[in-house]
């Protein structure tokens, strides 16, 4: 089979590896991928946006299934474009999308058929925003409606930051369109899980949980970013836990798109917080997270492309999903100045000086004029090991990520280390 996988970042180059290791797989193309890419894929110089060059593409190269990685192309529809033509794509339509790409559709989704959540509202006036905030117990959580590339979210620990995170998202617009509403949530308290789900419309099979720290700096401080690093499983899971969660949410979510008429097909994440009343969903996002598809695909034992085949033919259910027992951990290494400004085109250092067995999948690289590894964006790399315990998959990856150097990389140095 010809595969084509959509988007540029780690999880599409994780994504790349994993299918690569399919015996049905002949060839696979990434649109536009990265310089990591380059070692398992034909890159394409293709805008992951750009539905209607990537349409003609599959058609010209005869792809059989199309693998979308990041949100907006689905947002935009591109499922529902490739449908059209009936060629085979694993992703949700535009509509069911609207689980990620609107929070409103979200909250009002979880409250209509009870799945547990935080308490919110929300609003498109400022001054009603504003009216709203002021009467809230802090910290309080306010949010950017659409998509935001996972800093539209802000916890605010002071009624001071509140006023100017919601100022900067409907006023100053620094989420764009996405901030044309927000909602203004309480905070949960807890422990943070990321699950995914693979949904053919009506079965639904949930992935290994995993753990991820969004905040840049160590302790859990400094602003929101992409993803810092993960590990699997969660030092907390239980076999109860998964099972209520299971039961709980990810199953009732699809249930719930199917009976709104938008049947819901491909991978359901539930960004979860484990509170002392249960499991609460933070969010819903609409593809594999980033970065802990990095850390769960690594123990899945199961063909990736005979899950995506499934989904994709609504035969999940004639399928069984295995996963290794191995713990796995995923640091990312950022750029010096990220989420903020930073430099681009560094040369990289060390990345052949790293163990055998140490997986690293690149996201903001690209090869410079030279053939050299160059930064290209934000979040450079993920660095993942796996091992038979937590506590050595996190030593080996440390151990491997101090050998990588470019002028500003930071990384956090804490994960897997403390729950937060």
């Amino acid at each position: 089979m010809k595969i084509l996988v959509v988007g540029s970042g780690a999880r599409e180059h994780t994504i790349v590896w994993k299918l690569s290791q399919s015996t049905k797989v002949k060839e696979i193309f990434a649109a536009p991928g990265n310089a990591g890419t380059t070692m398992l894929a034909r890159n394409l110089d293709i805008n992951p946006t750009d539905i209607h060059t990537l349409l003609k593409t599959a058609i010209e190269k005869g792809v059989d299934l199309t693998v979308v990685g990041p949100e907006a192309p689905l947002a935009e529809g591109i499922v529902d474009e490739f449908q059209a033509k009936e060629i085979p794509i694993f992703g949700p339509t535009k509509a069911a999308s609207q689980i990620e790409a609107s929070k409103v559709f979200a909250k009002e989704l979880m409250q209509k058929y009870n799945i547990p959540c935080a308490t919110s509202n929300s609003f498109s006036s400022y001054q009603e925003a504003k009216k709203y905030l002021e009467r809230q117990p802090i910290p309080v959580v306010i949010k950017a409606n659409g998509l935001a590339a996972g800093k539209g979210v802000i916890v605010a620990e002071t009624m001071e930051h509140a006023h100017q995170a919601l100022g900067n998202i409907m006023l100053e617009r620094v989420f764009g369109a996405a901030g044309d509403s927000v909602l203004i949530e309480e905070k949960l308290d807890g422990r943070e899980m990321s699950v995914f789900s693979f949904s053919d419309t009506t079965t639904s099979i949930p992935s290994m949980p995993a753990c991820d720290y969004k905040p840049v700096f160590d302790g859990n401080r400094g602003p929101n970013t992409g993803g810092m690093g993960s590990y699997c499983p969660p030092k907390f899971l239980t076999t109860g836990l998964y099972e209520e969660i299971n039961n709980t949410i990810m199953q009732p979510a699809v249930k719930a798109m199917q009976n709104e008429g938008v049947p819901y097909q491909g991978v359901l994440y539930g960004g979860l917080m484990i509170t002392d009343t249960g499991p609460k969903v933070m969010e819903f996002n609409a593809r594999f997270g980033d970065p802990e598809t990095q850390v769960v695909l690594p123990r899945l034992k199961t063909d990736l492309l005979d899950i995506m085949q499934a989904v994709v033919n609504k035969k999940l259910n004639q399928i069984k999903i295995e996963w290794n027992n191995n713990a796995c951990v995923g640091v990312v290494i950022t750029s010096g100045g990220y989420p903020g400004n930073y430099k681009k085109e560094i040369p990289i250092s060390g990345l052949d000086n790293l163990d055998d067995d140490i997986l690293t999948f690149h996201a903001g690289t690209k090869h410079d004029e030279f053939g050299r590894f160059v930064t290209s964006g934000g979040r450079v790399l993920t660095i993942v090991a796996t091992a038979e315990t937590l506590a050595q998959a996190r030593e080996r990856v440390y151990n491997n990520i101090s050998r990588i150097q470019f002028e500003g990389c930071h990384y956090r140095k804490d994960i897997a280390l403390l729950d937060y």
